[in-house]
């Protein structure tokens, strides 16, 4: 008599001492018998297995049979064996086919009898098959008693032997073994499964929008000789072929414009970035950016193509403009408010902040509130610390802060009513920053006075510094249309629409390993 087994359960042979003493007596006994059905002539891994319907489409096609009803249409079906139970003449097994854009993975039962198979498939089937193997069977479709939907079997082959066991269906991995074996999280668990296929869906709407929208996907560099287009610390490389230093990109935007100064209109790029920094529940070190840049445009209409970009996801990916945050309901059908940001901070400290307020004020409301600061910064740092630390997590809705100080963007254009300002805005939903942009300074004396500045704070040990790009300024001085330019984090849009931390949002997450 045989029983159920689960995803870790022993397998029912009798298992050996172990030879190898790095494999646990259950991957022992998976090798033993992959050197079994070699010296038997039998290939553990074929090229090719029957397979005519995914299980998906065995369902469409016979979901409506009675319980008990058969059929003498033959099938061959193929996928990974989830669940067994062996009872004696009769044997059934569940299997799990792979997840596709339309489904998390289909399963279907397949019954395995004495009757059908004869004696010695089926002792096969008892003795060669593990959970988490892959498998083909080939058979009639039926309803069994129960009104199981399922392929009566005429004859089945190995398709895939599993060296290893996986995880129970019945218990929940531990967030440290979902991020670092996520293959076995994606068999185990179809939340896993759904967020992939909802992150393709984001991805896929991201595109549709911009294409309707008349933008050209294009691709720049991951390597490059000066890291710019952003405040960040970057990773370091070396070209062996040409004997030069390089870095990792930590920004698209300074290829991108160069295409716009080349005279394409409206570009964008869905690309990976990567930054020398800490890594946490919102932060990775390797994670992805959506960049986008139109001419004759400005703060104000990125800004509007920006919401068209996320609500066009909410609908692909949840088919709702409602989404329950940690912080809140958002409601991303409801007014995108504008909010500048000294007179929003001003009124989060209860006295007026200026751009003339000086340093020594902004460190006192720093020490009176508990925000952490170095007592060195610049009245401008400051007003972008307290504001973060005040004022961003508070703000639920879909939020443009806009009129920052010029610290915060290097690459944004002065504000055309106040010298003081920029015109560059952060998009804050749930609390958390989304995405970034304004309008794009293309005054190429200017932009070299702030990228030379920015280099003299590198040289002095700024690590987050960008550094003097000539060849960006030789771009520039050919002369770039009036833009309006865009950066969203794709990562933080998916922790946004799914509620998960960024570890859970990208598929393979950068991590520590293991001592």
């Amino acid at each position: 008599m045989g029983g159920v087994r689960g995803l870790c359960s022993l397998c029912a042979v009798t298992e050996p001492t172990p030879v190898n003493p790095s494999l646990s007596e259950q991957e022992q006994v998976r090798h033993d018998k992959r050197a079994r059905l070699l010296a038997d002539g039998v290939a553990p891994y074929p090229i090719s297995v029957p397979r005519s319907h995914s299980a998906a489409q065995v369902h469409a096609a016979w979901g409506h049979l009675e319980a008990g009803e058969e059929t003498t249409d033959v099938v061959s079906v193929s996928g990974r064996v989830v669940f067994i139970r062996n009872t004696g003449k009769l044997c059934f097994a569940t299997l799990q086919d792979g997840f596709t854009a339309a489904d998390s993975g289909v399963r279907l039962q397949v019954m395995l009898s004495l009757a059908e198979l004869g004696e010695d498939r089926l002792e096969a089937w008892k003795t060669d098959i593990d959970l988490g193997d892959f498998v083909s069977v080939t058979g009639r479709v039926i309803s069994s008693k129960r009104g199981e939907l399922s392929v009566l079997a005429l004859e089945w082959t190995l398709a895939s032997k599993a060296l290893r066991p996986l995880p129970t269906l019945h218990k929940e991995l531990g967030e440290e073994t979902r991020v670092r074996q996520r293959y076995a999280d994606l068999v185990a668990r179809p939340e896993a499964r759904d967020m992939v296929r909802l992150r393709a869906a984001v991805t896929r709407s991201i595109r549709e929008t911009l294409h309707e929208e008349g933008y050209l996907e294009i691709e720049t560099p991951v390597l490059q000789l000066v890291h710019g287009g952003a405040a960040a610390r970057p990773f370091n490389t070396h070209l062996n072929a040409f004997d030069i230093d390089m870095t990792l990109r930590i920004a698209l935007e300074l290829f991108l414009k160069r295409a716009m100064v080349g005279g394409a209109e409206r570009v964008y790029e869905i690309g990976r970035i990567f930054r020398n920094e800490g890594i946490d529940s919102s932060h990775s070190a390797e994670f992805t950016m959506l960049e986008a840049y139109q001419a004759w445009g400005d703060q104000a209409t990125i800004a509007a193509m920006t919401q068209r970009v996320i609500q066009n996801a909410a609908d692909a990916a949840l088919g709702t403009r409602l989404i329950d945050t940690p912080a809140g309901q958002v409601d991303l059908d409801g007014e995108w408010e504008w909010k500048p940001v000294y007179p929003t901070l001003s009124e989060a400290v209860g006295e007026e902040i200026t751009p003339g307020t000086d340093a020594s004020v902004l460190r006192g409301i720093a020490e009176d509130r508990g925000v952490e600061h170095d007592p060195a910064w610049p009245a401008q740092k400051f007003v972008m610390e307290l504001f973060g630390e005040l004022v961003e997590p508070g703000l639920l809705q879909p939020t443009f802060v806009c009129d920052y100080p010029p610290i915060a963007q290097p690459l944004a254009r002065q504000h055309r009513s106040d010298p003081d300002l920029i015109e560059a805005w952060d998009l804050i939903i749930g609390g958390v920053e989304r995405a970034t942009g304004f309008s794009e300074l293309i005054d190429p004396v200017v932009q070299r006075e702030r990228l030379v500045a920015q280099s003299l704070q590198a040289a002095a040990g700024d690590p987050e510094a960008m550094q003097l790009d000539e060849d960006f300024l030789a771009a520039l001085e050919f002369g770039a249309p009036p833009m309006g330019g865009m950066g969203l984090g794709l990562d933080r849009l998916m922790m946004l629409l799914t509620g998960h931390g960024i570890r859970e949002t990208i598929l393979f997450p950068l991590l520590k390993p293991h001592a």
